[in-house]
């Protein structure tokens, strides 16, 4: 049986990142927890995030049971 995690239906604003980064993911059309889940760590820089930021939502998204890439934990 495949994992589900109901936390990638959720807005980003559940990741509670700081607004400048908000709007950079809203800018580039990430809506989502699951929008932000695909993406990998060069494709964020790409957008303008630093690295900083990119621990930060790896730390939140650890938080929900999920990671970059695609990647889900128990």
């Amino acid at each position: 049986m495949k994992k589900y995690n109901n936390n990638i239906e959720k807005k980003i604003e559940v990741l509670e990142l700081e607004k400048d980064v908000l709007n950079i993911l809203k800018d580039n059309d990430i809506k989502l927890v699951g929008d932000i889940w695909v993406l990998n760590r060069k494709r964020l820089k790409e957008m303008g995030i630093t690295d900083k930021d990119i621990k930060y939502i790896v730390i939140r998204l650890q938080l929900l049971g999920l990671d970059l890439n695609k990647k889900m934990y128990n």
